[in-house]
């Protein structure tokens, strides 16, 4: 073979060839006879105006052309001396690739066609804007997306991060106390409240709309035997309510006021009885501007003698008299999902930004709620957490997020079951058993979508799990948003089943 480098390693210039057959090279071609030296030295010559390949070895060159793939040689002879050149094929070229041009390090699978479309069930228009997202759960993969990536109003399916991050920060059996220690003045008491929404004024015994429940007949039989225990005791005459466990704004900013006069949503305070409702029996009912006057009046009742009321703070180190505490937070998940109560979420969403150092007021329930939903390895790029119970416009999930919560809790990671077991279920449970929820044609879903439904004026929403006809299981979220009215449940619903009669040949198209 011919070396591509001179004897100081340099690779030759254009137009120069070194090497064997070249008579400025200082070699010579192994043969005395000037005829067949001059054929070698005319194909030398041919083959490096050419730039060709050219081999000499025992008298023959051999040389190929390249796009032509066989050359024809002549002989040449003198005085009956004949010199063959042999034909030679032309080597296969290796293929090279133009580092311009990226090409994939393997060949993509062919993706499945999916034919089962949603199209139309997706264009009625009483989805409003739309957004949904579906997942199977089991592959991960993503079956169908409109705007799934966007980051949007919740409603109440908030309560679904609100949930999630409590079980992870507090866990299902956390409880939080309400508190009567000794008030600093003779004759006091100071009543301090530990953020439980659920503590009833109605006599022990009794079933309010939470179950487990403290009441405050028990409490008070605590004080007052604590207090007679000890003789030095004047009568109790004060009672000082410390509700210094929350702070700042009772009412978040961006509710609707006709919330709390609905009886959808009370002012949240560190201290207050029965949700703060006219009701104790009754999921909605008026709440009052000052829950934390009415647990005070309400605890004086049991007391009795109490001639002042007042608020403050307790003494540091002040002796315990009584204490009761309030339902587990499996408890008070269950009742936050399946019939959608706001104050109870947002006992959790306070509760989980303590908890992380975050802070006790509204403004410190974001990074609260983020800490806690760390714990499950999602992104939260994006995710703002004004509230724990979806009641804000200003609260910003996107679906995909939702999908991808939801394969952890139907796998019940954690303690995730907890909230998996306090879904509603369509036909069923809760707030997707109602009669206008699933209804004729969408009737054949019943008992097959686990979900957390969601309403504000602004949008109706649902997200969960599907366990489709074909045997799949689906994890979807739904936003219908801006001007909608009551029928988008509907249009929700019969999109819902869509997904569950598709399963996963549901087509993204």
């Amino acid at each position: 073979m011919i070396d591509e480098t001179d004897a100081a390693g340099r690779a030759p210039d254009e137009g120069e060839t070194p090497g064997a057959g070249d008579p400025s090279s200082g070699d010579s071609v192994n043969s005395g006879d000037s005829a067949k030296t001059g054929v070698l030295t005319s194909i030398a010559a041919f083959a490096r105006k050419h730039r060709l390949p050219l081999v000499i070895a025992g008298g023959v060159v051999a040389f190929g052309l390249i796009g032509a793939g066989a050359v024809a040689a002549g002989v040449a002879s003198n005085g009956g001396a004949a010199a063959s050149v042999a034909a030679v094929t032309t080597p296969t070229p290796t293929p090279t690739v133009d580092p311009a041009r990226p090409v994939p390090a393997t060949i993509a699978a062919a993706a499945r066609l999916r034919t089962c479309s949603v199209a139309d069930r997706a264009a009625d228009g009483r989805l409003a804007n739309m957004q949904a997202h579906v997942m199977n759960a089991a592959t991960g993969e993503v079956l169908y997306d409109r705007g799934g990536t966007t980051p949007s109003r919740t409603a109440s399916v908030m309560k679904v991060l609100t949930s999630a991050a409590a079980l992870s920060v507090l866990g299902p059996d956390y409880r939080t106390p309400t508190t009567v220690v000794k008030g600093s003045e003779p004759g006091s008491v100071v009543l301090v409240g530990g953020g439980d929404v659920t503590l009833s004024r109605t006599p022990s015994g009794t079933e309010t709309v939470y179950p487990g429940a403290a009441h405050l007949d028990d409490l008070a039989a605590q004080v007052e035997a604590a207090w007679a225990a000890d003789p030095a005791n004047p009568p109790l005459t004060k009672l000082i309510l410390d509700a210094s466990y929350f702070s700042g704004d009772e009412w978040e900013p961006s509710w609707a006021l006709k919330e709390r006069d609905d009886g959808y949503m009370s002012n949240i305070a560190a201290l207050m009885v029965d949700g703060d409702r006219d009701n104790p029996g009754s999921n909605t009912s008026w709440r009052s501007a000052d829950p934390v006057g009415r647990a005070g009046d309400a605890f004086a009742s049991e007391l009795g003698g109490i001639g002042v009321i007042e608020r403050g703070v307790a003494p540091a180190g002040a002796q315990q008299l009584g204490q009761v505490q309030s339902p587990t937070v499996a408890q008070l998940v269950d009742k936050a999902l399946v019939v959608s109560d706001n104050t109870a979420a947002e006992m959790l969403a306070r509760l989980v930004a303590i908890e992380t150092g975050a802070g006790n007021s509204f403004g410190a329930i974001n990074a609260g709620v983020l800490q806690g939903l760390a714990a499950y390895g999602i992104d939260t790029t994006g995710i703002i957490v004004v509230d724990g119970s979806g009641l804000s416009d200003n609260n910003a999930v996107p679906p995909s997020y939702l999908t991808q919560l939801f394969v952890k809790i139907n796998a019940r990671e954690g303690n995730l079951g907890v909230l998996m077991d306090g879904l509603p279920v369509s036909g069923e449970r809760g707030s997707l058993g109602y009669d206008d929820r699933f209804s004729g044609d969408n009737a054949v879903a019943d008992g097959a979508v686990s979900a957390k439904t969601g309403w504000i004026d602004t949008g109706y929403t649902l997200s969960g799990v599907v366990r489709a006809q074909d045997g799949s299981t689906l994890t979807f979220a739904i936003y219908a948003l801006g001007d909608v009215t009551d029928e988008a449940k509907q249009a929700i619903d019969t999109l819902t089943t869509g997904f569950y009669l598709c399963g996963d040949n549901l087509s993204n198209s």
